[in-house]
């Protein structure tokens, strides 16, 4: 049976689980409020969201794309794959996957004590009781400052402090896009380029980088993105039908950490119809069946 194609869809939210503000649940109910037809839920390196949410849409009549988005380094350029149809009991998945949060663990007791080498009263213990149902994140930390009057706004916070240039940031140990394509094959999923135009490549160098990720076993690219302009879109398009991938499109809606950001229409303009996801279903019902 076909799909009717004015459906729409969001290919790329995140909730509590990462750093989004929604709890899984609430993302679900949200989605369907706002009349989309299907969802993915793409939290970063982590996919516990998912037995939170599947009950939900299960029950609104609402799709639910398993997904996550893992940040990779690619010569000092912060690259993120996204995954679609992950296979949630893949063992093997799995340990790798932990493997990300242990890491961010680490990190952020490192950036803890930093914070507290600045005066800030803030422990890690402290900021599991604030955020109990949640990886804690740089945006939980911003949060924490913000609500208990450290810091003015969570601007300041990532301008003061914890921005990628700023004396309480630590940099996380990340994996390569290609091994995170690697890792999103094994979990059986399918492996996307999240928002290209955000990593500020010059046409040539996307090309060529596009080439060597789909050698690797790239399935996607997500043309269709909150903050692309027209031409930004026609051009990701273009490598789409260039490099044979399948296209994708989210609004990498964040709730009150991404204010400017709407599920489903991004910053007003954003429509995603339902045919992008029954491409992307038609090719892996291809992959199984082949």
């Amino acid at each position: 049976m076909t799909e009717p194609t004015n459906k729409r869809i969001d290919l790329h939210v995140h909730s509590t689980e990462s750093d989004g503000t929604m709890t899984p649940q609430e993302l679900m109910v949200h989605a369907k409020e706002i009349g989309l037809s299907a969802i993915a839920l793409t939290d970063h390196d982590s996919i516990h969201g998912l037995a939170k949410a599947r009950p939900v849409a299960e029950s609104l009549g609402l799709e639910l794309v398993p997904g996550v988005e893992l940040s990779t380094d690619c010569d000092g350029k912060e690259i993120h794959i996204l995954g679609y149809y992950i296979d949630e009991h893949n063992r093997a998945f799995l340990d790798r996957l932990q493997e990300f949060v242990d890491g961010r663990d680490k990190r952020n007791a490192k950036m803890v004590a930093l914070l507290r080498e600045e005066g800030f009263d803030i422990t890690m213990e402290k900021l599991y009781a604030a955020y109990s149902d949640s990886v804690i994140t740089r945006a939980h930390f911003a949060r924490y400052l913000v609500e208990h009057g450290f810091v003015k706004d969570r601007a300041a916070v990532f301008a003061k402090y914890l921005g990628s240039d700023c004396r309480c940031y630590v940099p996380r140990e990340k994996i390569t896009p290609f091994e995170a394509i690697r890792l999103i094959r094994l979990g059986g999923g399918l492996a996307f380029f999240a928002h290209p135009v955000l990593c500020r490549m010059s046409h040539g160098k996307l090309r060529s980088f596009l080439k060597e990720l789909k050698d690797e076993g790239l399935a996607g690219i997500e043309a269709i993105y909150s903050m692309n302009t027209q031409e930004d879109e026609a051009a990701m398009l273009h490598f789409a039908r260039e490099f044979g991938l399948l296209v994708s499109g989210g609004s990498d809606f964040h709730g009150a950490n991404k204010p400017y950001i709407n599920m489903g229409t991004g910053k007003g303009n954003l429509n995603i119809p339902y045919d992008v996801l029954a491409k992307i279903k038609a090719y892996r019902q291809s992959l199984t069946q082949g």
